[in-house]
């Protein structure tokens, strides 16, 4: 097996990330403007016509506080994910001198592949995992649980940076950030209007108030479902290029199996709650069972790592 040319794959996901920043806005107002259609005729009184200047009408004088809002929420996610990532994941900085064997290790790919040394984090956790984040190089970081660090020996460890390494050198956080940012305006308001309707004034709510509530719902579970697949179309190849960057980057494919094989027995991370934040890491950190909330249910639908043993499986064919 040939691992993809580097800079075909950057230049795909780059592709691929100004599609995303171009398609989620239009799919948040397509959905906008069926509100109006459906929320227009569902609360009219019956019989009354409504012509779709109207309905249109209404689209257009809203279409700005809706750029503005995606706008918004975008900025101030591009500039606060890494605190809000460290945060989700309970990392905490990782200093040189509290562990040089790591950072001897992550140095050296980096000077083996010209790049610049990313930060790095760990997660005071003794299950085994890892992941890359970042949207440029004043915030790529890798993170590392205290379990991988103290239960794999140097070359699985080193396959393990390696695989985060090729993440962040094949801008797949970067374009798996973005994605996460977009979700993340459906599942907000996916969120919102499943709470009104179970915490809701139940029998107080009049029907149109309800109705409208519905209709949110409705195009809240459409634009999650349809941005979730759009994100689930993303991630699943790039665990497997990025498996295959690291045995290129490493020259030991099989270490990195041996790696994964480990990973795959205890990767529960017991901090990560969110189902788009646990994405990001080499294998899936959460236990389904445990997964209850609306939106982690939604994205458990779309599973966004291939199977342990398929990866190992290919990395033995190297």
């Amino acid at each position: 097996m040939k691992y993809v040319g580097l800079q075909s794959q950057i230049r795909k996901n780059n592709y691929k990330s100004i599609a995303l920043l171009i398609a989620f806005p239009l799919l948040l107002l397509g959905l906008v403007w069926l509100f109006f259609f459906i929320s227009i005729y569902y609360l009219t009184d019956e019989g009354t016509a409504i012509p779709i200047s109207t309905i249109n009408n209404s689209f257009l004088t809203t279409i700005p506080f809706v750029l503005i809002g995606v706008a918004i929420w975008f900025l101030i996610a591009w500039f606060y994910h890494s605190s809000m990532i460290q945060k989700a994941t309970a990392a905490n900085s990782l200093a040189r001198k509290e562990n040089k064997r790591v950072y001897n290790l992550v140095e050296n790919l980096c000077i083996s592949q010209g790049m610049k040394m990313p930060q790095i984090f760990v997660i005071e956790d003794d299950s085994l995992n890892a992941y890359a984040s970042g949207l440029s190089d004043k915030t790529f970081a890798v993170t590392l649980s205290r379990g991988i660090i103290n239960k794999l020996d140097d070359d699985e460890l080193e396959a393990v940076i390696a695989h985060e390494l090729t993440h962040i050198i094949n801008r797949d956080v970067r374009l798996l950030i973005v994605s996460i940012i977009f979700v993340g305006i459906f599942a907000f308001v996916t969120e919102l209007a499943f709470r009104s309707v179970l915490y809701g004034r139940g029998g107080s709510r009049g029907k149109k108030e309800g109705g409208a509530v519905f209709v949110i719902l409705l195009l809240g579970v459409i634009g999650l479902l349809l941005s979730t697949f759009f994100r689930f179309s993303l991630s699943r190849k790039r665990e497997f290029l990025a498996d295959a960057g690291a045995a290129q980057m490493t020259k030991k494919p099989l270490a990195l199996a041996n790696a994964l094989q480990k990973v795959s027995e205890d990767p529960w991370i017991e901090a990560v709650k969110r189902a788009d934040v646990a994405q990001l890491f080499i294998e899936h950190p959460t236990k389904k069972k445990e997964s209850k909330s609306l939106v982690t249910f939604f994205n458990g639908l779309f599973a966004t790592h291939p199977p342990i043993k398929d990866r190992i499986q290919v990395l033995k064919q190297f």
